[in-house]
């Protein structure tokens, strides 16, 4: 099987922004009955890009994970993603990969994988997508050899996890 290939490049300046999870493979950290799935990423002061994770739990409470993401080669599009505390993340194989497979030309939808295949994610800047848009880039994941058998599509509600809810908890 062929190596999993990332887009020549990506203008991270485009990136950043909100996307809303439209589907995914499942992950130990997220659970599958999670709902209202969103990603903020921006800058941070030194150079890296802030990634705030947010959701309703299988319990309807609003959880957080903050990481950090930073590009390892000139193209932008492949990622070192890490979710530890800001002052653990020096910690050696604690780092994950975040590759971005395909994107639209207007930035609107973009699929992200791994090099294992492991994790994949299909993420746009709506809370949906049509259902051809999402077979175009369900048809590359299969292209570049990830088994989509376990696939997950989160609901959107039309709720956003806030700053004050997660001040409550």
């Amino acid at each position: 099987m062929s190596e999993v290939t990332a887009i020549p490049n990506l203008d991270l300046n485009r990136y950043l922004g909100r996307w809303y999870e439209i589907v995914r493979l499942p992950l130990k950290y997220e659970e599958d009955a999670a709902t209202d799935i969103t990603a903020d990423y921006s800058l941070d002061n030194d150079g890296k890009i802030r990634v705030d994770n947010r959701c309703f739990d299988n319990n309807n409470q609003p959880k957080q994970a903050l990481g950090q993401a930073e590009p390892i080669d000139a193209t932008n599009a492949k990622l070192k993603v890490n979710f530890l505390p800001a002052a653990l993340r020096w910690i050696p194989f604690t780092d994950g990969d975040y590759w971005v497979l395909k994107i639209d030309p207007e930035y609107r939808v973009a699929l992200v994988g791994t090099p294992d295949r492991k994790f994949l994610w299909v993420i746009a800047r709506e809370s949906a997508v049509s259902e051809s848009t999402l077979e175009d880039y369900l048809a590359e994941a299969r292209r570049q050899g990830f088994d989509l058998k376990s696939l997950i599509r989160p609901r959107h509600t039309g709720r956003e996890v806030s700053d004050a809810m997660l001040e409550k908890q």
